[in-house]
């Protein structure tokens, strides 16, 4: 599911108050944090994640690697921060964004 300019936008405008729910330190991307992001983008749909500086990983790269592991969809990369969406197959949250 490719995302389109609008969705995008959408996307980033409610992205833009939430807090970091996880955050990428120096360890590797492992099983439990691609489990413990599956069951938070599970629940949220949209989650922002922090790169700390200590991290062999920069966001653009752990935004894809985990984009890949989770198959989800990477909304934008800013910084250290990025942010990821998987809508809900039912009572999706952001369907107004993706209504046609």
């Amino acid at each position: 599911m490719a995302l389109t300019s609008k969705q995008r936008a959408a996307l980033r405008s409610a992205a833009n108050t939430i807090d970091p729910v996880f955050q990428i330190g120096k360890g590797e991307i492992d099983d439990t944090l691609i489990q413990g992001l599956a069951d938070c983008i599970a629940a949220r749909e949209l989650i922002k994640i922090k790169v700390l500086e200590n991290s062999e990983y920069s966001a653009r790269e752990a935004a894809d690697t985990l984009c890949e592991a989770l198959d989800c969809e990477c909304v934008q990369v800013i910084g250290r921060k990025f942010v990821l969406f998987k809508k809900k197959k039912k009572e999706s949250a952001f369907d107004a964004v993706f209504a046609k």
